[in-house]
C-alpha cells in the first residue's frame, strides 16, 4: 500500500527465465512462500517477483514437525490455488523428498506433473554436487530449475536439525562447491539457506546464477520468507532470519475470541446480520401457525 493507501500497482507481467537471471547484482528479488489463492493474490497485488510453493507448507499449513512427509499431490493441489491467484506473477513448485532420489527419469517425471498439473513456471531442488546431474537432467528436458544449498530442510535428520551450515573451512569449501555445481547443471537461480553472511556474500559474487537467501544475509541477489513467519502466524517456531512484517495470529486470535463472546451472549448475529420476511407474509405465517 502507498502513504495515501491505495495499492501498489500490479506486475504487468510474470518475471521470464532470462529477466529472472539478468537481475544478479541488480534489484533483489522479492519471493515469499504461498500455499493458497489468497495469499497469492496478495502477494501479487503487493508487487512480490516470486512465489515459491514450498514443502514448508508441512509445517506451516499440515502440522507436521518437517516438511518430510509433504507429498507430491500435496504440492500440485497447493500449486493450482497459488496460480489461480496470482497467475502473473513467476511460481516455483518445491519438489518434495524422495522424489528425485531415484533415477532421472522419475525425477523429470515428477517435476513435470508440477509444470503440466500444477501449473509451476519452475521447480526447486534442495542439494548441491548430489542432486546436478538431476538438474541438468531436468533443464535438459525443458523444466526450468532452481537449486537449493545450505541448510536442507528435507535432509534435517542427517544434519541434526535446523543448523547453520557452512561454519567452519570444510563446510564452507563444499558449500561453494555445491553451489558452483548447481550453476554448472544449468539451475537458473539458487536459493541459499542457513549460512553465514560473509559466506553467502562470497557465494553470490562467485555465482554465475541469481542467489536467494533466507538466512543468508544482505548480499544475496533476492529474499526469500515464509509468509506465515513475516505474518506473524507460525506460533511454533521463529528463526532468528525472520523479521515479523505483522502480528495476524494475534489479530486472528483476537478476532476468534471476540466472535465466540459475540455467540455465546447472543450478541451475534444482531440485525445487521439477519434477514427479514416481508411483513404481510409474516402475518401470513403467524395465522397459518396458529
Amino acid at each position: 500500500m502507498t502513504a495515501s493507501g491505495d495499492r501498489e500497482p500490479q506486475p504487468a507481467k510474470k518475471l521470464t527465465i532470462p529477466e529472472i537471471r539478468a537481475r544478479r547484482g541488480g534489484v533483489p528479488l522479492a519471493m515469499v512462500t504461498a500455499y493458497d489463492y489468497p495469499t497469492a493474490r496478495l502477494a501479487e497485488e503487493a508487487g512480490i517477483d516470486l512465489i515459491l510453493v514450498g514443502d514448508s507448507l508441512g509445517m506451516v499449513v499440515l502440522g507436521y514437525d518437517s516438511t518430510v512427509p509433504v507429498t507430491l499431490d500435496d504440492i500440485v493441489h497447493h500449486c493450482r490455488a497459488v496460480v489461480r491467484g496470482a497467475p502473473r506473477t513467476h511460481v516455483v513448485a518445491d519438489l518434495p523428498f524422495l522424489t528425485y532420489a531415484i533415477d532421472d527419469a522419475r525425477t523429470i517425471e515428477h517435476a513435470g506433473r508440477l509444470i503440466q498439473e500444477g501449473g509451476a513456471d519452475a521447480v526447486k531442488i534442495e542439494g548441491g554436487r548430489d542432486v546436478a546431474p538431476r538438474i541438468a537432467a531436468l533443464v535438459r528436458a525443458g523444466i526450468p530449475t532452481m537449486g537449493h544449498v545450505g541448510l536442507l530442510p528435507q535432509r534435517v535428520g542427517e544434519l541434526g536439525g535446523f543448523k547453520v551450515q557452512g561454519r567452519d573451512i570444510a563446510s564452507a569449501r563444499a558449500l561453494l562447491d555445491d553451489a558452483a555445481a548447481v550453476a554448472e547443471a544449468g539451475a537458473y537461480a539458487m536459493v541459499v539457506e542457513a549460512v553465514p553472511a560473509e559466506l553467502a556474500a562470497r557465494l553470490t559474487e562467485r555465482a554465475s546464477i541469481p542467489t536467494i537467501g533466507i538466512g543468508a544475509g544482505a548480499a544475496c541477489d533476492g529474499q526469500v520468507l515464509v509468509s506465515q513467519d513475516l505474518l506473524g502466524f507460525e506460533q511454533r517456531t521463529a528463526p532468528r532470519f525472520v523479521k515479523r512484517y505483522a502480528e495476524l495470529g494475534a489479530a486472528a486470535r483476537s478476532a476468534y475470541a471476540a466472535y465466540a463472546a459475540d455467540v455465546r451472549s447472543r450478541t451475534f448475529p444482531g440485525p445487521a446480520q439477519s434477514y427479514r420476511m416481508p411483513e404481510d407474509a409474516l402475518r401470513a405465517l403467524e395465522e397459518t401457525i396458529g
